[in-house]
Parts: structure tokens; C-alpha cells; sequence
């Protein structure tokens, strides 16, 4: 079973909802991410939604807006978030799932982006702006993927 899935199903045998936490990699700064990132697991977070800043988060709300670009103005990028995430997998197994945009992948191609969020350590991919179904292509490779 997946960590993602072992997160559910634990919080559910415990009858609590699970204790998911997002931030936005690079806000305050990629450091601070790092240690925000180790310290939502020692809190107990059962999964982590790590974010990737993106110049136009148009489906986020003002704060995700907000956290995006002070990241991307202190340069964070998506290797940055990749390092984070490997770092805190030498500590840590919670399970953690990217979020970004569509447009993260295919700018690096998404079988590349794919191996290398799963070499990093992520469990799994959130794009917020694919509506589920509006790329079968897309979500089949996704789905026999490592993510």
C-alpha cells in the first residue's frame, strides 16, 4: 500500500480525518520550507502537500497567490522544491504530493517531471487546473506511473 494510502487508512482506523497541511515551497524562503516541511511531520501531518510556485495560480485564493510569489521573487524553483523534498526524506516517511499547475510538467515533459518528483521522494500529483477526465492520455500515463 502506498504511504498515501496507509495515511488514509490509518486516520480512518484512529476515526479522525487525516491532517493534511500545503505550503508553498520557497515561502518564507526555500530554507524556512525545509524546516516548516520536518516540523508538519513531527506535528503529525499524515500527508503534506508540498507547492510548487507558479506565476499564475489563477484556481488558488489570494494567500496561495501571495505565498507563489514571494517564492518565485526569492528565485525558488522546481528543483528547489525536488531538494526540500529529497532532504526531508532522509528523516521522515509521511507522505507528502505535489501541487502545481499543469504547466510544471509539461514545461520539463512529464515523463521527466514524473521520475523526477518520484526520485525526490513524492507519493503523489495534484494539478489543479486538469479537470478530472479532460486528458485521458495524460491521467492513463499518470495513473502506470510511479506517482
Amino acid at each position: 500500500m502506498s504511504r498515501v494510502g496507509r495515511a488514509f487508512q490509518d486516520s480512518s482506523s484512529a476515526g479522525r480525518a487525516a491532517f493534511i497541511p500545503y505550503l508553498t515551497v520557497g515561502y518564507p524562503s526555500v530554507t524556512a520550507s525545509a524546516e516548516l516541511l520536518h516540523g508538519l511531520a513531527e506535528a503529525g501531518a499524515d500527508v503534506v502537500e508540498l507547492g510548487i510556485p507558479f506565476s499564475d495560480p489563477m484556481a488558488d485564493g489570494p494567500t496561495i497567490q501571495r505565498t507563489s510569489q514571494v517564492a518565485l521573487d526569492g528565485g525558488t524553483s522546481i528543483d528547489d522544491v525536488f531538494r526540500v523534498l529529497q532532504s526531508f526524506r532522509t528523516d521522515h516517511e509521511t507522505a507528502a504530493v505535489l501541487f502545481t499547475y499543469l504547466n510544471a510538467p509539461w514545461a520539463r515533459g512529464v515523463q521527466t517531471f514524473v521520475e523526477e518528483a518520484a526520485s525526490a521522494g513524492a507519493d503523489g500529483l495534484l494539478l489543479t487546473d486538469l479537470p478530472l477526465g479532460s486528458d485521458a492520455d495524460l491521467e492513463a500515463r499518470l495513473e502506470s506511473g510511479p506517482l
